[in-house]
């Protein structure tokens, strides 16, 4: 039996021809997390805030219109508007609130991301080698945790700052010494829930040693709770030092500090408003700068929220 052909008949793959197949990239989950970050109005938003204080203290000395501790006693407690040279006013001893404003910046800036940067560099190695290793060495740090968080922060560091004196670095330490203790209990946690997957027990297989084991795959992974971690946690570091130098015992003069320069307010507050309003307002803005930059990276790193 012949089968005849028909050449003039056309195929059904030409009649149809394939339908392009349009491939969409692949993200990550850092690429997918900065998206949904830029998509977030108020995490935008907070962002800016954190970056504007950012930029002044980085740039105060170019940006201040005088410098911190000149005063001017011909010009004390000026309020706002009243003399072009000074548009936000002066202080108690004519020194230009602008200028203070600016330099305070720097100084909560400072405060607040060195304290967690101190606080990393103890907690993340505490926590992780309690959560990898566990038996005695999480039994030493859990305890050592407890023991630490029985103390109050900010009193803790009144009794430090009372010891040693007030100043800049002080401040620094005293909040730091108990600063680590969330850092450490929450790596601690994220590496107990890391260390029993594949990828782990794949390392420990191609004879990965465990100090590579915590820095290359559990510690990296436990990334996105320690970032919200220290976004939250410089607004509390900077409210702590603002609360000490408030009670007079924190930045020492003539180094500005917002919490200085609300406490001291206090006996003028009546007749010279500004001295307490802006930097009042300084404090609430950065603090709410980094509340909303941390709502937003907590939502934009949620793997919930990965479509």
């Amino acid at each position: 039996m012949t089968t005849t052909t028909n050449p003039g008949a056309k195929s059904v793959s030409d009649s149809n021809p394939p339908v392009p197949v349009t491939l969409r990239a692949h993200r990550t989950l850092w690429q997918d997390a900065v998206r949904r970050f830029s998509q977030n109005r108020l995490a935008v938003l907070g962002l800016a805030i954190v970056a504007f204080f950012l930029f002044l203290a980085i740039f105060a000395d170019l940006i201040a219109p005088f410098a911190y501790d000149k005063a001017n006693f011909a010009q004390v407690r000026v309020l706002p508007m009243r003399n072009p040279a000074y548009p936000l006013g002066t202080d108690e001893i004519g020194r230009d609130y602008l200028s203070r404003l600016i330099y305070g910046a720097r100084t909560s800036m400072t405060v607040g991301i060195t304290i967690q940067f101190i606080a990393l560099l103890v907690g993340v190695p505490l926590g992780g080698l309690a959560g990898y290793l566990g038996g005695k060495v999480d039994f030493v740090v859990t305890r050592l945790i407890d023991i630490m968080t029985a103390f109050p922060g900010l009193i803790f560091a009144i009794l430090v700052i009372s010891l040693f004196g007030g100043g800049m670095w002080k401040v620094i330490f005293a909040l730091s010494i108990t600063s680590w203790i969330g850092i450490a209990r929450l790596t601690r946690a994220q590496v107990l829930s890391l260390r029993e997957k594949e990828y782990v027990e794949a390392a420990r297989c191609l004879g990965v040693t465990q100090r590579g084991i915590i820095f290359r795959h559990l510690i990296p992974n436990a990334l996105s709770p320690l970032l919200v971690a220290v976004s939250f946690g410089i607004p509390a570091a900077i409210f702590g030092e603002a609360g000490l130098s408030f009670l007079g015992i924190g930045i020492n003069d003539p180094i500005p500090s917002w919490g200085k320069m609300v406490g001291i307010s206090g006996a003028y507050v009546r007749v010279s408003w500004h001295m307490a309003l802006f930097p009042t307002l300084a404090i609430a803005l950065a603090m709410l700068g980094f509340s909303f930059v941390g709502d937003g990276l907590r939502d934009a790193l949620d793997p919930k929220m990965t479509r």
